[in-house]
C-alpha cells in the first residue's frame, strides 16, 4: 500500500473559532498549535499546510493558574547591546491581549509554517 501525502490544491482549509473566556493559556495554546498545524487531520503530511483557519475571541479573558501572572516573563530583545525588556505576564494581557497566546502557540509548535517568520 503506497504512503498517503498531500497535495497543497486538495486540502480544504475550514474556520475554527475558539473562545478563550476563563479559559487556561498553555491549554487553549496547545489546541491551537495542534489545529493550526494540522495534526487533527486524516491527511496531515507534515511538508503541506493541512491546518485551519484559527478565530480567538476574548483572549483578553484568558488566564493562568497559580501566582504565574506576576512571575510569568516574557522577553523581547531590540538587537543592540543592552536592548532586553522583560514583561509579566499581566501587564502583557493589559497591554496586548492576544500575544502572550500568540507566543505560547509558537512555542508548542516550533516546527509548524507560521514559525518561521
Amino acid at each position: 500500500m503506497p504512503t498517503f501525502s498531500a497535495k497543497p490544491a486538495e486540502v480544504v482549509h475550514e474556520w475554527f473559532v475558539i473562545d478563550a473566556t476563563d479559559k487556561v493559556l498553555g491549554r487553549v495554546a496547545s489546541e491551537v498549535a495542534l489545529r493550526l498545524r494540522g495534526k487533527h487531520k486524516a491527511i496531515y503530511t507534515p511538508h503541506v499546510d493541512t491546518g485551519d483557519y484559527i478565530v480567538i475571541v476574548n483572549a483578553a479573558r484568558l488566564k493562568v493558574t497559580g501566582t504565574k501572572s506576576l512571575d510569568k516573563v516574557y522577553y523581547r530583545h531590540s538587537g543592540y547591546p543592552g536592548g532586553i525588556k522583560a514583561t509579566n505576564f499581566r501587564d502583557m494581557q493589559a497591554k496586548h491581549p492576544g500575544r502572550a497566546l500568540e507566543k505560547r502557540s509558537r512555542a508548542c509548535c516550533p516546527r509548524a509554517p507560521w514559525a518561521t517568520r
